[in-house]
């Protein structure tokens, strides 16, 4: 690496973390979603992801983004997200996250109404924080999706523990979604293991089937996650209640509910009955963080009844960081052990 120093401003989102990269290599692409293209193959941009992301600075379940200019021209700015194998189309907690960094930095000046938009270009499209304040302090965050929908209900899919009928959904990210109970499991420390495994059969399974397509762009195909859930019932006002653990990636463990993860959730319960007009979704994640989740508006999109989903949560800073690279390293830019 070229750069001695690199600095990070670090949250957490639902315990998920997101380091926050402002000073990166120029990366070609005339869309976000261009820019996501080129930082994969290239070797700057993928030699800073690996840097900050894997061991001994990071982790294998590090996550973060590179700030980019947008090119939707009423952004704030754009982002690519990024984890420990690669540069995916959206991330939910991260959007929470620079929201919040925004207005804390007073990169968007805090609006006197206590709440303000945090426009934000990302490789699937157009997402808002939606930052509210009471004083200096942010009290919530709402992060306004891209338009979701389902894309394929009831696919039976064979795993090492029977087969299982998962629902397709998009949210920003294409995510196979199943109840942890059809493999005897339930979302809990003790089976995260065996869902970290499953996750990567039913992934291999689903990719390279039509049901892990796009309907619209082929950059934003394949499974990215798969969301394992427990439903816990209906609560006092009747609103459902679920507990869940998104495995993204190659076996990567998310903290928070994961907010793109909690759109397709919204959009398939939306489409197949389970989220009533008016009804809120309570959303727990695996680490005990609890967001919540509405439709906003119905739409069209992608030729097929969508949602605009709502999630509702909220970030911390966690430290800033100022990252060097000794010349005698020889284990940069770092490693991973699974």
């Amino acid at each position: 690496m070229s750069t001695p120093e690199i600095a990070t401003v670090d949250y957490h989102a639902g315990g998920e973390p997101f380091r926050i990269v402002t000073d990166v290599p120029e990366i070609g692409g005339d869309t976000v979603a261009d820019k996501r293209v080129t930082a994969i193959s290239d070797p700057r941009a993928d030699g800073l992801r690996r840097l900050l992301c894997w061991e001994p600075r990071g982790h294998a379940d590090m996550y973060g983004g590179f700030v980019v200019a947008p090119d939707d021209e009423d952004a704030h700015f754009g982002v690519l997200f990024w984890h420990k194998d690669g540069f995916s189309t959206a991330c939910g907690h991260g959007t929470v996250a620079l929201g919040t960094w925004a207005v804390q930095t007073g990169l968007v000046p805090a609006d006197p109404s206590g709440v303000t938009d945090v426009v934000i270009d990302v490789p699937s499209g157009r997402v808002t924080a939606r930052v509210s304040t009471s004083g200096e302090r942010v009290t919530a965050v709402e992060f306004v999706s891209v338009a979701s929908y389902l894309l394929h209900d009831e696919v039976a899919v064979p795993t090492s523990r029977g087969q299982a009928r998962c629902v397709i959904g998009f949210g920003g990210a294409i995510y196979a979604q199943v109840p942890a109970s059809a493999f005897g499991l339930a979302v809990d420390v003790p089976s995260l293991p065996a869902l970290i495994e499953l996750s990567r059969e039913i992934k291999g399974w689903l990719n390279p089937r039509p049901y892990a397509a796009h309907p619209l762009d082929p950059r934003l195909s394949g499974i990215y996650g798969v969301i394992f859930f427990d439903d816990l019932g209906p609560d006092e006002q009747g609103n459902p209640h679920q507990r869940n653990v998104t495995v993204f990636a190659d076996g990567q463990v998310d903290r928070s509910p994961c907010g793109s993860g909690t759109a397709a959730r919204v959009a398939a319960l939306h489409a197949t009955g389970g989220l009533g007009p008016g009804r809120v979704l309570r959303h727990t994640s695996i680490s005990g963080a609890r967001w919540t989740a509405r439709v906003a508006a119905t739409v069209r999109a992608a030729g097929r009844d969508a949602v605009m989903p709502v999630v509702t949560g909220r970030a911390f800073r966690t430290g800033e960081h100022r990252f060097v690279v000794d010349p005698d390293d020889d284990m940069t830019p770092g490693f991973v052990l699974r």
